[in-house]
């Protein structure tokens, strides 16, 4: 069997099992197993592999059929220009997610040296984008699972980012300290509708998913805690599951004295991102 034929499988395979992309998932594997570019897998694909490059393949392909998801596989995922290490003790970093991180940056324009806390940091994806594009940003990255920081620890190390990196349930982590910009990716996928979620994302840690009955609970967690936890002017950005957004804003507003408060939209129109300005 050729590496071309291989694929030809691979993405038959794969699109029988359900996969919504089976061609990039086949290419992705085949890049990795092998260790080649994308350029050198067409050059190379009448090249039949060799019996233990083909048992990778395979294994590889077995476990995406079964619905693992990709990132997992390969043990990477790419966010904000950066190729993060992510592994089952994450939630997997989506485009949705850089809206936040570039709503967070566009906000510490101009404000050298400010504080950051990402609060439920998973693999680091946003903390880590702000300390490597925001020249001077001071950020903590926060979460309640030691394996989570595990891997967000591995991932400033390899993107050499000076990161402060805390153990604790939300604030917990953090007594006593006050930020400039507080921003958190919640779970915030209703408790009821998890059993129902797409086959991959029932791969990911339930933590980073369950956010209650009504999926507002860390919102309200978050809202009643922040204010003793944010400078005089500080602002809080948080991610929002569709549909969520303006209950999710107005918890914060209960809580905090707002100057400025707004939603921004993700690349797809869904209102993603929920943010406040104290005064």
């Amino acid at each position: 069997m050729t590496i071309s034929e291989w694929m030809t499988k691979a993405i038959e395979a794969l699109r029988a099992s359900g996969c919504p992309d089976p061609e990039i998932d086949a290419r992705w594997i085949a890049e990795d197993a092998l260790g080649m570019t994308a350029p050198e897998l067409r050059f190379e694909a009448q090249r039949e592999p060799e019996p233990d490059e083909l048992a990778r393949l395979d294994d590889m392909l077995r476990r995406r059929a079964a619905g693992e998801p990709v990132q997992y596989i390969l043990r990477r995922a790419d966010f904000m220009g950066m190729r993060l290490y992510v592994d089952e003790r994450v939630l997997i970093p989506r485009q949705d997610t850089e809206t936040l991180a570039e709503a967070a940056i566009v906000a510490l324009q101009g404000k050298r040296g400010a504080s950051v806390l990402d609060l439920c940091a998973g693999s680091g994806a946003i903390g880590l984008s702000i300390a490597t594009l925001v020249p001077g940003a001071r950020v903590t990255l926060a979460d309640a699972s030691a394996g989570a920081l595990d891997v967000a620890r591995k991932n400033a190390r390899e993107l050499n980012a000076d990161v402060e990196i805390r153990k604790g349930d939300l604030f917990q982590a953090v007594r006593g300290e006050r930020f400039d910009l507080i921003v958190s990716n919640p779970p915030y996928i209703c408790s009821a509708e998890l059993p129902e979620l797409q086959r991959e994302v029932r791969f990911e840690p339930i933590l980073a998913l369950d956010g209650g009955a009504d999926g507002l609970d860390f919102y309200r967690r978050i809202a009643a805690d922040a204010g003793a936890h944010l400078n005089p002017g500080g602002s809080v950005y948080l991610e929002v599951g569709a549909g969520e957004a303006e209950a999710a804003l107005a918890i914060l507003r209960e809580h905090l004295d707002a100057a400025d408060a707004g939603t921004r939209r993700d690349l797809n129109g869904v209102e993603r991102i929920i943010w406040l300005r104290s005064r």
